[in-house]
């Protein structure tokens, strides 16, 4: 039975809760990062503790899967500490522990990370030509290849999620799905969303899913599959390889939307898009320190609460939102 916080006005119930545990990144996107980023001081960051409580307390209440997510999650010291601590609650419902990661130290970590019982990855890859790789993120794309054989090697599941620019990268759908078909490896094409640092985001600089397909039709026959659970729609290229399409912008998958999500400050936000989130840092201190257990209950109570109110009042959907223009981006949230 579903838990009244995780419960939302449109009788969404949220089963997925990302955690950003740091807006430091490497990688400068350019759908991500602004020009010249702000990071919070190391002291403003939740610690692990109050991270590894907030979680416990969302496990109880019925969310069964974590992503970790950042900026880049494993520029945070500590971080596959924690998810070995998170094992801890699977005792309580949690069925997967999952990371998004531009995958540039994943050959130092791959090995510790099996070891420490992540489920899965999300690997962000825009570009497998160098060039435009080092255009699109600053970086060289070496690295990122070796972090995607390190984790092939040690047999840990992950997926390439691609963001599609018009006049940046759109060049690169034919040969990413070659490359992953060959290798077998799950790949997702996601729709440029207005969540750039810097907000010069226009519908102009979108690949659409039609403009994909019309792509993909060149060299593949098409079958649309069953639409699951999930935000990304799967088509079966010649009978043997399935890539996702992600496209909030065109199709929109609000209504299906089960996920909410903790900046690295402890800031909640139910939406990935809304323009007001739900500080909880102090009250999930509070909660650390307090050692008397009628003051820990009343502070349960509270931190219940006001979460329950912000998760039910979320959006009905992305569109039916007010563009404001809003401080955090999306290397604050962790997509």
């Amino acid at each position: 039975m579903t838990s009244p916080i995780l419960s939302d006005q449109y009788g969404r119930n949220k089963r997925k809760l990302r955690i950003s545990v740091t807006d430091r990144c490497n990688f400068k996107c350019v759908y991500c990062m602004p020009e010249h980023p702000e990071w919070m001081k190391k002291k403003d960051l939740l610690s692990f503790e109050a991270l590894y409580l907030f979680c416990e307390f969302m496990v109880k209440n019925g969310i069964e899967k974590i992503r970790i997510t950042g900026g880049e999650p494993l520029m945070r010291l500590g971080v596959v500490h924690f998810i070995r601590d998170l094992q801890q609650l699977r005792d309580f419902g949690l069925k997967r522990i999952s990371m998004t990661t531009n995958a540039h130290y994943l050959a130092k970590y791959a090995s510790d990370l099996k070891q420490a019982g992540l489920d899965d990855l999300n690997i962000s890859l825009d570009s497998l030509d160098a060039t435009q790789f080092f255009q699109l993120t600053q970086k060289k794309l070496q690295p990122v290849l070796d972090g995607i054989a390190a984790v092939q090697a040690v047999g840990l599941p992950f997926k390439i999620n691609t963001v599609l620019m018009k006049g940046k990268n759109e060049d690169q759908i034919l040969p990413l799905v070659n490359w992953a078909k060959l290798k077998q490896i799950p790949l997702r094409f996601i729709e440029f969303m207005p969540l750039d640092g810097d907000q010069h985001w226009t519908q102009a600089d979108v690949v659409t899913e039609q403009d994909i397909l019309n792509t993909l039709a060149t060299q593949f026959n098409i079958q649309e599959l069953q639409q699951e659970h999930e935000p990304a729609r799967l088509y079966r290229l010649d009978h043997d390889y399935d890539v996702g399409i992600i496209s909030t912008i065109t199709h929109s998958f609000c209504s299906e939307c089960d996920r909410i999500r903790l900046t690295a400050q402890g800031e909640l936000y139910n939406c990935l898009f809304a323009t007001q989130g739900l500080m909880l840092k102090p009250l999930l201190n509070q909660l650390l320190t307090e050692k008397n257990t009628s003051d820990q209950h009343v502070l349960q109570q509270e931190l219940l609460a006001k979460t329950s109110v912000y998760i039910w009042n979320k959006a009905k959907g992305f569109h039916s939102l007010n563009k404001q223009p809003r401080k955090i981006s999306m290397h604050m949230l962790g997509g």
